[in-house]
């Protein structure tokens, strides 16, 4: 599958690039981008919560009063999690959450997210990202010629250059990343995807 690249003023150039069809148009599995997101998700969550048990809180050594004869309830502590200032029964304590994915679901995953933007026509392939400045006011210049300045942008490049991450980074909508690096929640969670041509080609050997 061949598709045409543009340039940085929004203009189709005369050259075109094919795509893998094993990497960008094959039937989405819908259930490896679900089992990656759920990895990639759990893996953020940071697992410190924490709780005292009643042998963490202080004080309670002590019986509070004999067990027969007083005619209440026996009680042996009273830092017990029945009672006020007592101990957390079932609280939460730290732990991990990181799961487990097998690497060709991951590969899957990877290839079922491109897939989709390539099937939606959610995508524009550019020639590079070369800047010759670093204002955010140029990379938006970029946008609005491309028509996408709207949209919620995962951008894909190789080479990431000083110049196009300082005029990138404060735009809230727009995320980007090497090609040797991004992830399906990135893609997945973009609207639109915008790729320069080494990336393609990056793409089309190593995904395959």
């Amino acid at each position: 599958m061949k598709v045409d690249i543009y340039n940085k003023s929004g203009r189709k150039t005369a050259k075109k690039i094919e795509l893998n069809k094993s990497v960008f148009c094959l039937q989405p599995h819908d259930h490896s981008l679900y089992l990656s997101v759920k990895v990639e998700l759990s893996a953020k969550r940071q697992g410190t919560s924490s709780s005292k048990n009643r042998s963490d809180v202080r004080g309670g050594g002590a019986k509070p009063w004999k067990q027969k004869g007083t005619g209440r309830a026996r009680v042996g502590s009273t830092r017990n999690p029945s009672r006020v200032h007592g101990g957390a029964a079932f609280g939460p304590q730290p732990h991990k959450y990181n799961l487990k994915v097998n690497k060709k679901t991951k590969l899957l995953a990877r290839k079922s997210a491109l897939s989709y933007k390539v099937s939606s026509n959610n995508f524009i392939v550019i020639d590079n990202f070369d800047m010759n400045s670093n204002k955010t006011k140029d990379f938006l210049k970029i946008l609005s010629s491309l028509k996408i300045s709207d949209k919620k942008i995962i951008l894909i490049n190789n080479a990431e250059t000083k110049n196009l991450y300082l005029s990138s980074r404060n735009l809230e909508n727009v995320n980007t990343i090497n090609v040797t690096s991004f992830s399906v929640v990135d893609v997945v969670n973009g609207d639109f995807l915008l790729i320069d041509k080494t990336s393609i080609e990056y793409l089309n050997e190593n995904l395959n």
